[in-house]
């Protein structure tokens, strides 16, 4: 008699096995993604599947409604406890009968796809480093001794083919009297950095454990921390928050913090201290959020620049400080958590992704993961917009990568009504360009400042400055509507024809906003906010024309814009003062917090680990401090958009008036009468 035909979809694996094998060994004997945590001792109903009956044409096979064994005493006995969705087999314990079609239901999948909500984004395979299994060890035999850490050992060996597990001090100091609590069963939790190596015990629980393990997803940036607490069973991120980065008060960009550490005696490990303070802060922030234990969390992973790399791990930053900007160490780094004073359980583990070069950290290297620039097969460029923004330039060709200093403008500091992104802050913002009449929306208000109800709406909050993205919009907008030259210079009222130029010192001023009627701020845009923007802006499209001059190209087919900021910008706008390479403006995208998103990435899937320490071996690094074609690019990038580079494809949609007001009668008369 033939052994009957077993299809498993979406799979497709298809093969003969036994008459009487149960639906999870004929999974794994094909290759089968189908979970088990219990090892098919019908616990833990990870393995359930959903049998086909009927004609299949596709797979030329007619499934009897007997093809597998019947309900038997496990599977009700589950099902009124906890209840099986209709038509749901439990795979440990339906046997196979003859021909069948068996889908296995996403959520029974090791390796399952989790969602990314951007369309264009890859998906993220689950994979992560812990897993739970469920053992039943031999209890203690004084004819053949040998320690319940080895038995243990032995089990896993034996029970699920895990050969070769070690554990941390304080599992072996718990083991014992939660072997005996659980009558020789325990769940126990194991971590693997990679497929294929030996895992370690983190973690066990007396008898059957039905709960989650949680994992954090840390972007360290030099201005704020965010962190993503994530069910490693599923993917799901539960609870996602950020702070301030504490060392912020030591210096708001890196080099000023690398300026500390050398001339304050242990100015390192105060920063070390205060970042790591803030971690473990973030952590029960999140872990409250979602009402779960922080000693639930077992694994995480931190991106970060290299100054922050270095710090986190209390390594003092000099050498970043100077050239030849010397990494302590660019290679990934497996840690114990504990190390670092986190406040997870006690053995969790936490990854640190490679840094690509002494100012290209492991922040760029997550945005590789995330945005895959060396699969794509036209040129893009990915920009992650911060402090210190990270740029990368490739395809399938390779990919070249640098860092600009472009300093804490494009996040409001170094404006003179600048603010971080909060409620009341403008965020939006439009100039009538026949009247110079501007318009806003603020942060947390859906309406726009001339529209009715606007002061009412804004009542809670009030209007109370202006953010990154803000101040953006609105130099573009005065650049369009003739307010302000491709200089950086604001016109006199004359000049402009608008009454909301006012004095400021020796120059001249916009008004965006008068509230002091309501003992509000006035807030104005001035001509050293936009030399702030303009010095942030050049440093940032130098280093990215400096990466085009590498790969030989005068222009890109595609940019995509990263950072928590990089999400919030306008791409005409960026493209009028000229922060990006000219392109066409539907080919400018945002990845929202890419870093981010690839330590989330490599938190549940720890084949993007390896995958990532690959890729950036093969990144070429361009080093901007050293190259002599950077401050050439820099100083024709002060200009709005460029004073060179013609950017012919924005033109050709966005009027630009030719403007200048560094000549003339009236600008003149205005500085000599105010020296």
């Amino acid at each position: 008699m033939t052994d009957p035909l077993v299809i498993f979809t979406p799979s497709g694996k298809r093969g003969r096995v036994a008459r009487g094998t149960p639906v999870l060994e004929a999974a794994r004997q094909l290759g089968v993604d189908l979970d088990s945590v219990c090892g098919g001792r019908g616990i833990c109903s990870k393995c359930q599947v959903s049998p086909g009956v009927g004609d299949f044409p596709k797979h030329g096979v007619t499934v009897a409604e007997d093809a597998l064994s019947p309900w038997n005493a496990v599977e009700a006995r589950y099902d009124e406890k906890r209840g099986l969705k209709a038509g749901r087999r439990l795979g440990c314990q339906a046997e196979i009968l003859s021909d069948v079609v068996i889908d296995v239901p996403a959520e029974s999948q090791v390796h399952r796809q989790v969602v990314r909500k951007r369309a264009e984004a890859r998906e993220i395979t689950l994979n992560p480093a812990i897993r739970l299994v469920y053992v039943e060890v031999e209890e203690p035999d004084m004819h053949e001794p040998s320690g319940d850490l080895e038995r243990l050992a032995r089990a896993l060996e034996d029970q699920w083919q895990i050969a070769g597990v070690t554990a941390d001090l304080g599992v072996l100091q718990s083991l014992q009297p939660l072997l005996r609590k659980g009558g020789w069963k325990v769940t126990v939790a194991l971590h693997a950095a990679r497929d294929g190596l030996a895992p370690t015990i983190l973690r066990v629980w007396p008898g059957f454990y039905e709960g989650a393990v949680y994992g954090l997803a840390i972007d360290l940036g030099s201005t704020t921390i965010a962190g993503h607490l994530t069910d490693l069973r599923t993917g799901e991120v539960l609870a996602s928050s950020g702070l301030m980065n504490p060392q912020i008060r030591y210096g708001e960009d890196l080099m000023s913090r690398v300026s500390y550490a050398m001339m304050n005696p242990g100015g390192a490990a105060l920063m070390t201290g205060v970042v790591r303070e803030g971690i473990a802060a973030l952590s029960r922030e999140v872990a409250a959020e979602a009402g779960v234990e922080t000693d639930l969390i077992l694994d995480g992973v931190i991106v970060c620049n290299p100054v922050m790399h270095h710090l986190l791990l209390s390594i003092d930053p000099y050498e970043l400080g100077q050239a030849p900007f010397a990494l302590a160490t660019s290679e990934a780094l497996d840690l114990r958590a504990a190390e670092l004073d986190l406040g997870w359980h006690p053995s969790a583990r936490v990854y640190l992704l490679p840094c690509v070069a002494g100012h290209v950290g492991a922040d760029a290297a997550a945005v590789t993961l995330s945005e895959a620039p060396d699969k794509s097969d036209d040129l893009v460029l990915v920009v992650d917009v911060g402090t210190n923004a990270e740029i990368q330039l490739g395809d399938r060709r390779g990919v070249l990568a640098c860092s600009s200093p472009t300093g804490p403008a494009f996040e409001g500091a170094q404006i003179s009504a600048g603010q971080r992104a909060a409620p009341g802050a403008i965020e939006r913002v439009e100039i009538d360009q026949a009247t110079k009449r501007p318009r806003f929306r603020v942060i947390g208000v859906d309406l726009w400042s001339d529209d009715d109800g606007f002061a009412e709406a804004v009542a809670g909050t009030g209007v109370t400055g202006i953010c990154g993205s803000g101040i953006i919009e609105a130099i573009a907008e005065m650049r369009m509507a003739g307010l302000v030259d491709a200089g950086g210079l604001i016109g006199a009222p004359e000049q402009t024809g608008s009454d909301r130029i006012v004095p400021d010192g020796r120059t001249w001023a916009y008004l965006l906003w008068d509230g002091s009627a309501t003992g509000g701020p006035v807030i104005t845009v001035t001509n050293p906010d936009i030399r702030a923007i303009q010095m942030a802006k050049a440093a940032l499209y130098a280093g990215a024309r400096l990466l085009m001059d590498k790969r030989g190209v005068d222009a890109v087919d595609r940019v995509v814009l990263a950072g928590a900021f990089g999400a919030h910008i306008s791409p005409k706008h960026a493209m009028v003062l000229g922060m990006i390479p000219d392109c066409a403006l539907d080919k400018v995208t945002s990845a929202g917090n890419a870093a981010g998103t690839g330590a989330r990435i490599a938190l549940l899937n720890t084949a993007a680990r390896t995958e990532i320490e690959e890729i950036v071996g093969r990144i070429e690094k361009v080093e901007t401090a050293i190259e002599p074609r950077f401050q050439e690019h820099f100083v024709n990038a002060s200009a709005m958009p460029n004073a060179v580079d013609p950017f012919a494809t924005l033109r050709s949609v966005v009027a630009l008036p030719e403007v200048a007001f560094n000549q003339g009668e009236d600008s003149g008369r205005r500085r000599r009468r105010r020296g």
